[in-house]
């Protein structure tokens, strides 16, 4: 029997290229249409890491050398970009689909997700955007725009903006309402358009907010049965890259939740999906998420491979 499933893309599967991001996302497309094949309703989640910083940075270099009339908030360049991913994805899911004869609709829905003005991630931006520049050039766009910088990776600087939690989500009944009738949604992408409660309607804000976390938000909202967050590996492993390294495969709730205070995940890249998969089974008997390759996402449906997180009975 088929369930409702969100899938939250990861950065393998878009590129950093118009052209290479047609060519990941048309092989992304193989495997969703797998999973829609067996009966599954899916709404899908992606990231816009890379993308919503070209288009903030070209932009706004255009509006330099007065080629634009305007400066571009981040908030716009999110929409732009998840409008951009949305398309892509939506072209090459309905090429699947015509070649296997699918009778499936896609709909990208560009989502405003509601973030508390008071978080504290808004004293303290700690998510990179946009390229690498020189200590210098940090330091020149710091003084002219007022931007926060850190060193990254040993390979430059990059700008930082808050990254706060997601409470809402403005646009959770069209998703709803486009879902239940059958339709394969995109929504929430990059983690949604940042947005605060202001005067009884909604302003845009500088900050990026975590997909996955959306992600577990979104499941939650649309009571899915499965939250499935695809990354570069088929397991989430303890002791990584370790002589004693171990995969996981099918583990507990609270299990997970151990093995995340012993410091097992990296902050950067497995802790958040870690996260979103616990927070999504918590109490909640009979869900699921599995944390899994694109690649081997439909194998983790019908034969229970990849890491599958689930809340045991106390």
């Amino acid at each position: 029997m088929g369930k409702k499933i969100v899938i939250a893309l990861g950065g393998n599967a878009l590129g950093n290229s118009v052209s290479e991001q047609l060519a990941q996302v048309s092989e992304a497309a193989v495997s969703i249409a797998n999973l829609i094949e067996t009966g599954n309703e899916l709404v899908i989640t992606h990231g816009n890491g890379p993308q919503v910083g070209m288009i903030h940075k070209g932009l706004n270099h255009s509006y330099s050398e007065g080629v634009i009339g305007t400066e571009m908030p981040f908030a716009e360049c999110s929409a732009l970009s998840g409008g951009y991913i949305g398309y892509h994805i939506q072209n090459a899911l309905v090429n699947e689909f015509k070649k296997r004869g699918l009778d499936k609709q896609v709909a990208t829905v560009i989502t405003q997700v509601v973030v508390d003005p008071e978080d504290p991630a808004f004293n303290g931006p700690s998510k990179p955007i946009g390229e690498f520049v020189s200590f210098e050039e940090s330091e020149r766009i710091a003084r002219e725009k007022g931007y926060v910088f850190v060193e990254d990776s040993g390979r430059g600087y990059r700008r930082v903006v808050p990254s706060p939690q997601p409470v809402d989500i403005v646009e959770i009944e069209a998703i709803r309402k486009l879902s239940d009738e059958g339709m394969v949604v995109i929504a929430c992408g990059g983690g949604g358009i940042p947005v605060v409660a202001v005067d009884g309607g909604y302003k845009g804000v500088d900050a990026v907010i975590d997909k996955d976390a959306t992600s577990n938000l979104l499941a939650e909202l649309l009571d899915a049965n499965v939250l499935m967050v695809l990354t570069a590996v088929d397991n989430v492993a303890i002791n990584f890259n370790k002589p004693d390294m171990r995969k996981l495969q099918r583990v507990s709730r609270t299990d997970l939740e151990k093995y995340v205070l012993e410091g097992h995940f990296a902050k950067g890249s497995m802790l958040p999906k870690v996260q979103a998969a616990i927070g999504f089974v918590r109490n909640r008997l009979g869900r699921e998420a599995v944390i899994t390759s694109l690649e081997n996402s439909a194998l983790a449906m019908a034969e229970g491979n990849g890491t599958i997180v689930y809340e045991a009975l106390t």
